[in-house]
């Protein structure tokens, strides 16, 4: 990875590290992000429970998703943690570094393309952009959502027009799911028609976004699809406000409870 950032990682914030050499009752390991600056994980830090041996969770090499608790920069001591690091966070942090590594891939590829040194290109982007950006993923991501010109950034325009040209070639738009289970009751006779004339006002509303599946029992499985997740809310209300209206007006009860939904 050709990412390098300079100076300290900020308390709280997740890092890269590969593990580098384990002690009795400490590991140690390199930052990737950060020119491979040496933080240290106590034994405390690594496992909540009793630990008997440390090589139950790491080996030297292994690449690991660490928190860092405290930094001291006139020493230069990082304190990590890899116990304070869900899953969740874990993945997300994974998910961002093969982003990363994406973007540098295209960035090789340009560099060849344009008979350029690719360290040196890459560098020199890096540059141009870092007011704005720490990240190389984050530029593109926003070249792929029609928000960016490189050549604002005083890259050469030839460079520029082909960056975002296999940007868009080879990112796409990130989409997001929003589901969940709407419970319709409904003891008018001809309820079937008036569930189906609900279900077609909302596709109308929702338009591709929109996908519903009967589960049975007055259950449905619904699906809203969008690049981000602040448009599938607004469209996830606007569908079920268009539906629970009609349901409403007949007399009947539409429910919609979200799958990540904690029970009370």
């Amino acid at each position: 990875m050709q990412l390098k950032r300079e100076g300290f990682p900020e308390e709280g914030e997740l890092v890269l590290c590969t593990v580098t050499k384990i002690f009795g009752h400490s590991i140690f390991a390199s930052l990737d992000e950060f020119n491979n600056r040496q933080g240290m994980i106590n034994i405390s830090e690594v496992s909540p429970g009793r630990i008997r041996n440390l090589r139950d969770f790491v080996v030297e090499g292994k690449k690991i998703v660490c928190a860092v608790l405290r930094i001291n920069r006139e020493k230069g001591y990082i304190d990590l943690s890899l116990r304070r690091v869900n899953e969740n966070q874990k993945r997300n942090k994974l998910e961002q570094i093969q982003l990363e590594n994406k973007a540098e891939k295209i960035m090789e590829f340009v560099a060849k393309e344009m008979h350029m040194d690719f360290p040196s290109f890459y560098k020199d982007i890096m540059a141009k952009i870092s007011k704005d950006y720490s990240m190389l993923s984050s530029c593109f991501s926003d070249i792929v959502n029609n928000n960016l010109k490189l050549k604002n950034y005083g890259i050469r325009e030839d460079i520029a027009n082909k960056l975002m040209e296999v940007v868009k070639e080879r990112i796409k738009p990130p989409k997001i799911n929003i589901s969940g289970i709407l419970s319709i009751r409904i003891l008018a006779p001809d309820g079937i028609e008036i569930i189906k004339e609900a279900f077609k006002k909302a596709e109308e509303v929702g338009k591709d976004a929109f996908d519903v599946k009967y589960l049975g029992g007055g259950t449905y499985n619904i699906v809203i699809t969008a690049s981000d997740y602040k448009k599938g809310e607004k469209i996830l209300k606007d569908c079920l406000d268009s539906l629970t209206k009609i349901i409403e007006t007949n007399k009947g009860t539409a429910v919609f409870k979200r799958k990540d939904d904690k029970k009370n």
